[in-house]
């Protein structure tokens, strides 16, 4: 382990992309620049509660896991880690998901793609295999903190193999927006982030991949480098 620090390998957006602007407005933060953009002001909750319901993504900034955070297995450096990831982001090509919705997942608000994405299922895959060498193995805490979810056996099996449990058949590519919500604002605020999403809204074009990284748990995570495919 590295002192405090640990790492993640998520899809995040180019910085010079409008959807990069929207999700770190929406979150309210921008994990490259360490910003704090004003978050939109929706008609139907008040801008105290969105700013609290969106307090767990604003630390991790706007992205999608592929590889959830770890600490550096003894051994293993930084330097290491973002050589392995360009080679990894080397041998592969960019593609297009396609469309994206603003959809509830388990209580709280992401965009995910329209249709299902062979590609994008293996580049997840890939990614927790390829990186799992630099991860420390999970503490008995985090464990303990994760059974507190309810999760099926084989989430379990992949929570002590992985460290997380959902890869592979259970991994759902999502960009998150919020945190969760209460039920009775879900509906109101998923329409109104439908609606300022829409001007943004192109296919998504995933083409590279993203090490961030996190000084202390509890500060929020900094882009570290966005490695470009096939670069």
């Amino acid at each position: 382990m590295t002192g405090g620090q640990r790492y993640a390998i998520y899809f995040s957006p180019r910085p010079d992309d409008r959807l990069w602007d929207f999700g770190s407005s929406v979150v309210g933060y921008d994990a490259v620049t360490g910003a704090v953009p004003d978050q939109p002001e929706l008609s139907c909750i008040s801008a105290a509660d969105f700013h609290a319901r969106t307090e767990d993504p604003r630390q991790y900034g706007f992205h999608a896991t592929l590889k959830p955070p770890f600490h550096l297995v003894a051994g293993e450096t930084i330097d290491r880690l973002l050589a392995a990831a360009g080679e990894f982001a080397a041998s592969r090509q960019a593609f297009n998901v396609g469309a994206l919705d603003v959809t509830a997942i388990g209580g709280f608000l992401a965009l995910v793609p329209a249709a299902p994405s062979p590609e994008l299922t293996a580049l997840a895959d890939d990614c927790v295999r390829a990186f799992d060498r630099f991860r420390t193995p999970l503490s008995s805490a985090d464990r303990e903190r994760r059974m507190k979810s309810p999760l099926t056996e084989r989430q379990i099996a992949y929570l002590d193999q992985w460290g997380y449990p959902y890869v592979f058949e259970e991994f759902r590519f999502h960009l998150t927006l919020t945190g969760r919500l209460h039920h009775d604002e879900r509906d109101e605020v998923k329409q109104a982030l439908s609606q300022l999403y829409r001007p943004v809204a192109a296919p998504l074009v995933v083409d590279g991949i993203s090490v961030f990284e996190q000084a202390e748990r509890g500060e929020r995570f900094t882009l570290l480098q966005r490695l470009a495919f096939g670069a």
